[in-house]
């Protein structure tokens, strides 16, 4: 999982898993789905401005004082089907007031009901909640530095640890090419509450594993060794939710 925070709460993917005519009907259509995923995401944010404004304080844990801030919020199951149906009734939305015709009319009225479900299961499950949260790492610089790391391309991402050691979610991977040489890696700026962070590096997107065996501090750099760690952790999604915040029974606009 990851937080809300952390980018666009799902995918081109998502979206068409959901409805396969999709990207048919926005090329012939002309609608940017990128930006309907963007707006979508926008309206959440206002939505559960509302909901953490509204939230019963039955089932907090004693140790929690602050009330939760939309940067606290984990990306859970209903919380992502929730943008993603939503998203759709944008498209087909548009695609209605473009052309008028009653198929996108339905494809909208479809997803709307489907926003709704999900939204209420949302509010029924509660929203997830990270006690301590590590938002997602930005892409590390990454050089050649002295050493003999195999020739060949290399796709490196890393995450930030808070002190629960709990990670974040990965970065974007940056992508090197080396030949007689291995790679330094720097992370960018961390967050306040960052205690250390992780490497992983591989081959490709899909098979990056970790290398440092213990937290990296938070000012360090990586050198990676000659060999590197071909089996082991890879780059996890983010945060879990600490707990679920319960929410009053409130009907959603719309």
């Amino acid at each position: 999982m990851a937080l809300f925070m952390d980018g666009p709460v799902s995918s081109m993917e998502d979206l068409t898993a959901q409805d396969s005519q999709l990207l048919d009907v926005a090329q012939v259509e002309n609608i940017d789905v990128t930006q309907k995923l963007a707006l979508a995401q926008d309206e959440l944010a206002v939505e559960l401005d509302t909901l953490l404004m509204r939230f019963s304080y039955t089932g907090q844990p004693f140790w929690y004082t602050a009330p939760p801030r939309i940067a606290t919020v984990v990306v859970t199951p209903p919380l992502r089907m929730w943008h993603t149906f939503r998203a759709l009734e944008m498209v087909y939305a548009d695609a209605y007031n473009s052309q008028l015709a009653d198929r996108y009319a339905g494809k909208r009225d479809q997803f709307h009901d489907r926003a709704q479900w999900a939204y209420g299961k949302l509010v029924e499950a509660g929203l997830g909640v990270a006690s301590d949260p590590i938002p997602r790492a930005g892409m590390p610089q990454v050089t050649s530095a002295g050493g003999a790391l195999p020739d060949g391309t290399y796709y490196i991402t890393m995450a930030w640890m808070n002190r629960a050691g709990e990670e974040g979610a990965g970065a974007v991977p940056a992508v090197v090419t080396i030949a007689g040489s291995t790679l330094s890696v720097q992370p960018g700026k961390p967050p306040l509450n960052a205690t250390g962070w992780k490497v992983y590096l591989g081959g490709a997107p899909d098979n990056m594993v970790q290398q440092n065996s213990s937290p990296i501090a938070v000012g360090g750099t990586w050198l990676q060794p000659n060999q590197a760690v071909a089996a082991g952790p890879a780059p996890g999604s983010g945060q879990v939710p600490n707990y679920l915040r319960p929410a009053a029974r409130v009907i959603q606009r719309g």
